[in-house]
């Protein structure tokens, strides 16, 4: 009966729990909590009873037995996979899983044992990251032959749609729906509206707390609030730049796309010298602020304006099918610009964190490239599903997503993060992995903006998790 009901079970489904699993257990692990756990069960494969006065043998032994139903689902969906797949990438990743759980149970136990003595408990670590790794590539290759199109192949750069021509009310103006008898506060609110939207503002609220999650590692409860005041306020106008120079840069693209021909300058809402100089003056605010910091954190804004407008907007967007993860180095910026904001020099924590937020761009953005495939097309952009397909696509969300778990449990141990952040990580990654799996079944619109949606809650989540994390200590 139970066999039966195992063979019921779809091989992603399992792979994923499992994926989950071994999850929990790298992060787990990656943990100061395990860490404490372990000094206090000393032996193995048990130590004294847990009770309730005694929570770090509570965790150790939770780890204990998690591993082990681990363990089991690790073996499990080995031999499962054997017997329904014959592809030779996913039963070769299955076998590398299946070898390396016992070697990973052996190292914890040495570990345990000799409390480190013998072995650097960053192998352990090493290692338990080694097999979700094998899990994800072999659910990544099995989504790929199961439910991927085999027609769906690369295709020659896409040929920009010729410009429509703008409509013009009346002959006169080019904004759109403005009557001669509006009131002069209504037209300096749309006007407003215009030059704030030039800033991007939704991309605000992510940025500042990545930038808020930088200062947090760095200081901890040392925390003051004029430097989450003068940071922030420095990010916040040094996004807006950014974003007024990408809408002037691309406005004649902005006009054959679909999501973006509605654009302050693509509609002539914004005189296009009025917005250059809006642009200039924020990014000059910017760099004012950031300098009443510290000059690295003027520099590091200056790059990621420079970066965002001059570098992705201009030269990886319109030529190269990598620009979402080239470009992953704009939004990667503001952790370490709230690292510098601090301490005033580059660390190791802040470089992980940028990092994470690195590895998480092509997973999140990937999404949308999907749902507007299309649009992207008419626009002349090289994205992802454009050129390569959309089957290659949903295998590099899932592969992105993986890395970035690995990078967020990397960040755990180099930051010595807690249970808050271990919890939080696991929970929205699933979440996340969720997601991606339906999207790899589906494969509509609706599938893809769900994945994006869960995308920024994984990141949104994991930020305020270490803000919070660090906070308290």
């Amino acid at each position: 009966m139970l066999r039966n009901r195992i063979d019921d079970v779809p091989l992603s489904t399992l792979l994923a729990g499992t994926i989950v699993g071994v999850y929990l257990l790298v992060i787990a692990g990656a943990t100061a909590s395990i860490a404490d756990a372990a000094a206090t069960c000393s032996t193995w494969p048990a130590c004294q009873a847990p009770s309730a006065e005694s929570p770090a043998l509570l965790i150790a032994w939770g780890h204990r037995l998690l591993a082990a139903a681990v363990g089991v689902a690790v073996l499990l969906s080995s031999i499962v996979g054997f017997r329904r797949v014959s592809d030779r990438r996913v039963r070769a990743a299955l076998v590398v899983a299946a070898i390396l759980f016992p070697v990973q149970v052996a190292l914890g136990a040495v570990v345990t044992v000799t409390g480190a003595a013998g072995i650097s408990p960053a192998v352990h670590l090493g290692v338990a990251m080694s097999i979700f790794g094998s899990l994800v590539l072999a659910l990544a290759w099995h989504l790929e032959v199961t439910y991927g199109d085999p027609t769906d192949g690369p295709t020659t750069t896409p040929t920009p749609a010729p410009e429509p021509a703008k409509e013009l009310p009346d002959g006169g103006t080019a904004e759109v729906g403005v009557s001669p008898d509006r009131s002069r506060i209504d037209e300096a609110i749309t006007t407003l509206r215009a030059y704030v939207s030039l800033t991007k503002p939704r991309l605000m609220w992510l940025l500042c707390l990545v930038a808020s999650a930088g200062m947090a590692l760095a200081a901890g409860p040392a925390l003051t609030v004029g430097t989450v005041l003068a940071t922030l306020s420095g990010g916040v106008l040094a996004i807006g730049a950014s974003g007024t120079f990408n809408h002037v840069l691309e406005r004649d693209v902005d006009r054959r796309m679909q999501r973006t021909a509605d654009r302050p300058l693509a509609m002539d809402r914004v005189p296009l010298r009025n917005a250059i100089a809006f642009g200039v003056i924020l990014a000059g605010l910017s760099l004012a602020v950031f300098a009443s910091i510290n000059l690295l954190a003027a520099a590091l804004g200056l790059s990621a304006i420079l970066f965002y407008s001059v570098v992705y907007t201009l030269l990886l967007k319109p030529n190269t099918v990598q620009n979402t993860v080239i470009g992953g180095f704009a939004g990667a910026l503001p952790a370490l610009i709230g690292w510098t904001a601090v301490t005033g020099r580059i660390g190791v924590p802040g470089l992980a964190l940028a990092g994470v937020v690195f590895l998480w761009t092509p997973a999140h953005f990937y999404n949308l490239a999907l749902a507007y495939q299309e649009d992207y097309e008419r626009g002349g952009f090289p994205m992802m599903p454009v050129v390569r397909g959309e089957t290659v696509t949903r295998k590099h969300i899932l592969l992105y997503l993986g890395a970035t778990l690995l990078a967020a449990s990397g960040l755990a141990a180099l930051a010595n993060l807690g249970v808050l952040y271990g919890a939080t990580v696991a929970a929205v990654g699933a979440v996340f992995l969720w997601a991606v799996l339906r999207l790899h079944r589906e494969r509509t619109t609706a599938a893809a903006f769900r994945a994006f949606h869960a995308s920024n809650a994984f990141l949104g989540a994991a930020l305020v998790a270490i803000v919070i994390d660090t906070l308290a200590v």
